[in-house]
């Protein structure tokens, strides 16, 4: 039966193409230099660091994050800013963002949940931070689809690991 996956994961290439541009932008922004102003991603924590020498410039460092990862299609709903600013030496401070990966329980649930209030052939499981959807033809998925991205329009899901 033909099934595909449905997913919470942002291309991390393309975070990362963000990150990178942003990066190079802010060394060559005149109202950044001679500033400690940076921005760096973290593979393995799945984060993003930006540092600076005020807050207005992390909101700064931010407008130019944003605006990459929105050229680069990666949608914001990935990036989870956190609410603590931390404080390093001097005058120096930092913000964290995290990149959301994987559905969440509760996501998951109301996955499911749309999937069967839709009425169609289809049927979903969950399978750790994923949920798989099967049904008998490939435009049940199909429509499982649109039922999934008009229902959850606030979640960015994404779809893959099609199989016939």
């Amino acid at each position: 039966m033909p099934s595909f996956d449905t997913v919470l994961e942002p291309d991390m290439v393309k975070v990362r193409n963000s990150v990178d541009a942003s990066a190079k932008e802010i060394s060559t922004r005149f109202d950044f230099k001679g500033t400690s102003a940076s921005i760096e991603f973290k593979d393995k924590e799945k984060e993003i660091h930006a540092t600076g020498d005020a807050e207005f410039q992390l909101e700064q460092i931010e407008g130019v994050l944003y605006a990459k990862l929105t050229k680069q299609g990666v949608v914001l709903g990935f990036v989870d800013k956190q609410e603590k600013i931390e404080k390093l030496g001097g005058d120096r401070v930092k913000q964290v963002y995290k990149i959301k990966s994987g559905l969440e329980a509760a996501e998951a649930k109301k996955v499911v949940a749309a999937i069967k209030n839709s009425k169609l052939k289809v049927q979903a499981a969950i399978e750790g931070d994923i949920v798989r959807i099967t049904g008998k033809s490939l435009d049940d998925l199909q429509a499982a689809q649109g039922v999934l991205r008009k229902e959850l329009a606030d979640l960015p899901l994404s779809f893959d690991n099609y199989r016939k």
